[in-house]
């Protein structure tokens, strides 16, 4: 597995989303656990969860919960696993996503995040998504505090704008590590972001990277060239949309989710595919 950095820190150049092991349509518990060592073995140093991955109102935390027992339980040595989690989503239990960016609750929630994942510190702590009803400056703050603490080991920042980042970027002291942005062959609109942070050093993370690839009955006609190029190089498609991503900058780390170890070991290897400039240029311009 390639490596890039994260704030500083070598991580696989990709990483693993663990957010389908815990919302609506989740595997059993094992078929998870399975899941995420299939990803460690196969390389993997990054895992994203969030304190808001789960499906019903009582049981927050049930990614992170989930993920420290799986890595609990791993064969092998997993201390050099990254694991970055975000607070500041809330999901009441109807189905729903809400926002509170309350500098005291984001300081509440870290702390409760921590004590689920375990270990000093939290490894990366991301600002989940913008609340309306809180200034974003005092939203960013909180992650200051939290750094200053050191409850926290490095601070990120998710759904955010390139102004976010700047402001957040400066609130931090310039100590922004991450962005966490939905970026995929059917979602570009975070294109301006994913420039930003890579011409500033700033690791971009794509979630639901695979938006586009991965549909019911096969791809759409609209993604045929990820299809006829995963074809040339005898291999998935979704593989081809991760390589694709990796090749755009040097800062990106994609972070498809998975729910079964054979979808993981497939993205996996796709830290290894290279895509000529003219693959790629065609891939990034196909709408």
């Amino acid at each position: 597995m390639q490596q890039r950095s994260l704030g500083g820190t070598p991580v696989s150049a990709l990483g693993l989303g663990g957010m389908p092991m815990s919302i609506e349509g989740r595997p059993d518990e094992d078929r998870s656990v399975r899941t995420i060592h299939a990803a460690l073995d196969a390389g993997v140093t990054l895992i994203d969860t969030a304190d808001a991955y789960h499906r019903d109102a009582d049981e927050v935390g049930h990614n992170e919960s989930l993920i420290a027992k799986a890595l609990a339980s791993y064969g092998s040595d997993s201390s050099g696993v990254l694991v970055a989690t975000k607070g500041g989503h809330l999901r009441p239990g109807d189905g729903s996503w809400t926002q509170n960016g309350r500098p005291e609750y984001l300081k509440e929630a870290a702390k409760a995040s921590l004590k689920r994942l375990g270990g000093d510190a939290i490894d990366l702590y991301q600002y989940h998504r913008p609340d309306p009803e809180v200034p974003y400056e005092d939203s960013i703050g909180a992650l200051k505090e939290l750094l200053d603490e050191g409850v926290i080991r490095m601070a990120g920042i998710s759904n955010a704008t390139v102004h976010q980042i700047m402001k957040a970027n400066e609130i931090l002291g310039g100590k922004l590590v991450s962005v966490q942005n939905q970026f995929s062959p059917a979602f570009r609109s975070s294109e301006d972001e994913l420039r930003y942070c890579g011409e500033n050093n700033i690791a971009f993370l794509p979630w639901s990277p695979l938006g586009g690839i991965k549909k019911a009955g096969g791809l759409g006609e609209q993604y045929t060239p990820f299809q006829e190029i995963a074809d040339k190089h005898g291999v998935s498609p979704q593989q081809v949309c991760l390589a694709w991503e990796l090749a755009l900058a040097p800062t990106v780390i994609p972070i498809p989710g998975a729910s079964r170890p054979e979808s993981i070991q497939d993205s996996a290897q796709a830290s290894e595919l290279v895509l000529s400039a003219d693959e790629v240029e065609t891939l990034s311009r196909t709408e």
